[in-house]
């Protein structure tokens, strides 16, 4: 937008008030935003201030950290400021490694057990879930296995959508034709066509709302074998990741994978985990000397 255009917005936000609000939501849920935030915050968040009937961002503010109501209205507004887009098969040289050296060798070493246990930790409105859920059917190696796949979102808008499992065409974008035929059942409503996940793989899939600085809530999900947790560590700040790797670590069974995102890293975050050179990627795991859990 140029320096000076007009802007349809009811209400202006000071940068005193930005940086009220931006602690408060790093306080609550460890997010991060840099001042060039400031007009996304007003954008987005001037439609709260006509809803709750107040008149300027200070009110807002004020209503965020002492109204009753304050927790509820926090999950409302960030619903509002950490919209991402994704879709399905996303970042593929990772999900290749994934699906030809990863779950291969999680086939063998798990094959007592029978069980593989997935979590995708910041899972947005589930396209990850289940883009994973696919690769390991696809492998035909887990057939007679109890497979469960977890997504969590801190939006529980995302998590509602997840469950849902209907997408648009965009979402699609990169699914091959024998994908969608293979996972996928057209609908149309309303004369919008929508792709649903089918149901073989929707019943290992399971989504809940969760906040990843709160490792106590973490122990919901379980002892898990991979983890995905891509584009999410950016949104934190240093002290809030460190806390967020310590809880996925905790989560992991010694041997587990973590894969990040291919512009994120543990560099000066942690040295607990290995890191592991496949073909097409490089992820981490956590050791096997590591303490065993019980599974």
């Amino acid at each position: 937008m140029a320096l000076g255009a007009s802007r349809d917005i009811r209400h202006s936000l000071t940068a005193a008030e930005f940086r009220l609000l931006r602690d408060h939501i790093n306080e609550q849920a460890g997010l991060s935003f840099e001042e060039e935030s400031m007009y996304m915050f007003e954008r987005r968040l001037s439609e709260r201030l006509d809803e709750l009937g107040l008149s300027s961002f200070s009110e807002y503010y004020k209503h965020l950290r002492y109204h009753a109501g304050g927790s509820q209205e926090l999950d409302e507004a960030l619903e509002l400021i950490t919209t991402k887009e994704t879709y399905f098969f996303r970042q593929e040289y990772q999900l290749t490694a994934f699906q030809t050296e990863i779950l291969p060798e999680l086939s063998n070493t798990l094959a007592l057990q029978k069980r593989l246990r997935l979590w995708s930790a910041g899972c947005s409105t589930g396209e990850e879930v289940y883009t994973l859920a696919m690769l390991t059917y696809q492998t035909g190696l887990f057939r007679d296995w109890a497979v469960r796949v977890v997504g969590t979102d801190l939006s529980r808008r995302s998590v509602a959508h997840a469950r849902r499992g209907r997408y648009r065409e965009s979402a699609l974008r990169v699914t091959s034709p024998v994908q969608r035929a293979a996972f996928f059942d057209e609908r149309s409503t309303a004369g919008a066509t929508q792709w649903e996940v089918k149901e073989l793989i929707k019943s290992s899939c399971w989504f809940g709302q969760l906040n990843l600085l709160e490792a106590g809530k973490a122990s919901t999900v379980g002892r898990v074998d991979v983890i995905f947790c891509r584009n999410v560590l950016i949104y934190f700040d240093q002290d809030s990741r460190r806390k967020v790797i310590d809880a996925l670590y905790e989560r992991l069974v010694p041997g587990g994978y973590l894969l990040l995102g291919h512009s994120e890293s543990l560099l000066n975050l942690s040295t607990a985990f290995e890191l592991v050179h496949l073909r097409d990627d490089l992820v981490y795991r956590k050791p096997l000397a590591a303490q065993r859990w019980d599974r």
